[in-house]
């Protein structure tokens, strides 16, 4: 179980690298995935991002200083 939690934050990461050239993309998958990951994760991931995206990304931090409590709301259904 532990291996896929894993899993999914290298994941996270992999895809915030990708999409790091475009700022509002970059700010829509970094909220997927604070949705996505346990809250041990979501620290991890976002002292990642800081370290290497926080002078690309600097508005992402301003605008969203209480990204986890913001991402957890529950996803809406059809």
């Amino acid at each position: 179980m532990e291996a896929f939690k894993t899993s999914m934050l290298e994941y996270s990461k992999i895809i915030l690298q990708k999409v790091s050239f475009d700022k509002s993309l970059f700010q829509k998958e970094l909220a997927k995935a604070v949705r996505r990951l346990l809250e041990n994760e979501i620290k991890e991931l976002l002292l990642w991002v800081k370290l290497n995206f926080g002078r690309q990304h600097k508005i992402v931090f301003n605008a969203q200083k209480s990204l986890p409590a913001f991402s957890r709301r529950k996803p809406r259904r059809s």
